[in-house]
């Protein structure tokens, strides 16, 4: 099930240690079209949360959702940064498997990459649920439920905007990291969509890990510019912080004419800068992940009660700089809609 109805920006949620910010969003007509049904609270249950990297805005606002949800049903939730080191990540698994978990949250990497702890913990009788920890949202062979929104629609929003946006001839270059499913499919999408555009063209695919980009991104504009001039227009990226790291050396080589899209995440600092209208990075698909945070902790209750994923979907909206600027401002619960919702389903 998606959210189909117009979505817009009531508030920001700022996340208490972390320095990110979480959008939330509300139907105009305040109408949930996420689950309505569903077991009780299994209460008493315990979780172990390991992230690929607390570095990402994203992970950290979707395990403070978790956080709580988890604090309304009881549960025990344990926190491990993976530092996107793989003998960490694997240690992480080891413990929550000796420590007799009742389940495993895969926080923002590819739970196929790790499938022989998956398959430990799995015999164990630990659920296995993920945030990003697969290509596409809903169950797979390793996960209960994979929550995320469509990586085909982001990616489709990000491209469709980069079209749009451009006069005469586009040129785009594209950041990606493939370690990641999720982060290959919207590559793969965004690429389809300006090769099918006439007056568009892929200039090239540039493979920079996100843990990397801060360090990265400054050494490959240069590179970049001269490689490609004047053809390189815009630039499309899998999350926010390959621009992080990008208006300083676009402004030393004098491109301020490039402009940037990211389909992901919605960090703060992104907002930030597309908000003020002076930044090159136009517009962001932002997720709505402190909702995606409780809709983990409604999929881990359903697996604990032996029934189905929900199937739920929650859509992402497309961040621009006239989208903010013409926010409702009025006062109100952010959250209300989807934790009213969750909660009604739990506490019957």
């Amino acid at each position: 099930m998606t959210l189909s109805c117009k979505l817009w920006i009531i508030g920001i949620c700022a996340l208490i240690g972390t320095g990110a910010f979480s959008i939330e969003y509300a139907s105009a007509a305040d109408k949930w079209d996420g689950p309505t049904e569903g077991p009780p609270k299994q209460a008493g249950k315990k979780i172990t949360f390991i992230s690929q990297d607390l570095r990402n805005g994203g992970i950290t606002a979707a395990y403070r959702g978790l956080f709580t949800a988890s604090q309304e049903l009881g549960w025990a939730l344990v926190l491990i940064d993976g530092k996107s080191d793989a003998p960490t990540i694997r240690q992480a698994f080891a413990e929550a498997i000796r420590s007799h978990q009742d389940a495993i949250v895969i926080g923002g990497f590819d739970a196929a990459e790790f499938a022989d702890m998956v398959a430990d913990a799995r015999r164990a009788q630990i659920v296995i649920t993920g945030w990003h920890a697969a290509a596409e949202p809903g169950p797979t062979k390793e996960l209960f439920a994979n929550i995320a929104t469509s990586s085909t629609e982001v990616a489709k929003m990000a491209a469709d905007y980069a079209i749009s946006s451009g006069k005469g001839n586009i040129g785009v270059i594209i950041f990606n990291d493939d370690r990641f499913a999720v982060a290959n499919a919207k590559m793969q999408r965004m690429k389809e969509i300006v090769g099918h555009c006439d007056h568009c063209k892929v200039l090239s695919v540039e493979n920079i890990p996100i843990s990397d980009a801060g360090r990265e991104i400054p050494l490959a504009v240069p590179r970049l510019n001269d490689l490609y001039g004047k053809a390189w227009t815009h630039s499309l990226a899998i999350n926010d912080v390959y621009f992080d790291a990008m208006n300083i050396p676009l402004t030393v080589i004098h491109r301020t004419d490039i402009q940037n899209i990211s389909a992901g995440d919605g960090s703060s600092i992104a907002i930030g800068r597309i908000k003020s209208g002076r930044s090159q990075q136009i517009a962001t698909v932002a997720e709505p992940t402190d909702l995606q945070g409780w809709q983990l902790a409604d999929e881990l209750n359903r697996a604990f009660a032996h029934v189905p994923p929900s199937g739920y979907i929650a859509k992402p909206i497309l961040i621009t700089t006239q989208f903010l600027n013409q926010g409702d401002s009025r006062d109100g619960d952010a959250h209300s809609v989807y934790r009213k919702a969750y909660r009604e389903i739990w506490q019957k």
